[in-house]
């Protein structure tokens, strides 16, 4: 047991070391690094979709067809919710959705979709519609993220520090 959490630490060290030896030093960096990225059809060695049929595609292609069974014929509430830590995971991390890649700047400028969470969740939610051949309804998924996205940030948002004021006459 003690061995097993050392590893898990010595790793945990490891991946945010190295995820902090990565981060641009300025603005003009990391604009720079991002218009690198969405350009790029592979970062670290897997493939980036360029859009999302060519995402639907990537996924039919590393999922075996068990797998494609259980999540086409799962409820899509269900399947997001119970994947989103796991698929939706792989599919941010792996897809540069947090730095940048040309599927992610794709969904931000074509679909309007900025967040690198309500991007995977979309992905997954519009992957299903696919798979159940039914209407994706981009533009009423795009809305729902959006506004869910705005409830969270008003949500999150705290007073520091309230003062009334005497009214001055």
């Amino acid at each position: 047991m003690r061995l097993r959490l050392s590893i898990v630490l010595f790793f945990s060290v490891l991946f945010c070391s190295l995820a902090v030896a990565q981060v641009p030093e300025s603005a003009e960096a990391t604009q720079k690094e991002y218009d690198k990225r969405i350009k790029k059809e592979i970062l670290n060695d897997v493939y980036i979709p360029k859009d999302l049929t060519d995402a639907f595609k990537e996924l039919k292609r590393l999922t075996d067809k068990e797998a494609i069974a259980k999540f086409q014929n799962a409820p899509e509430d269900l399947v997001v919710k119970k994947l989103f830590f796991s698929l939706g995971r792989w599919i941010s991390h792996n897809w540069g959705f947090y730095a940048g890649s040309r599927l992610s700047h794709f969904m931000k400028t074509k679909l309007g979709v900025s967040h690198p969470e309500d991007q995977a969740v979309f992905i997954m939610r519009t992957f299903h519609r696919s798979l159940n051949k039914k209407e994706l309804k981009v533009k009423e998924l795009v809305e729902e993220l959006q506004a869910h996205r705005q409830k969270e940030r008003v949500k999150n948002k705290t007073v520091i520090e309230t003062k009334k004021r005497k009214k001055e006459q």
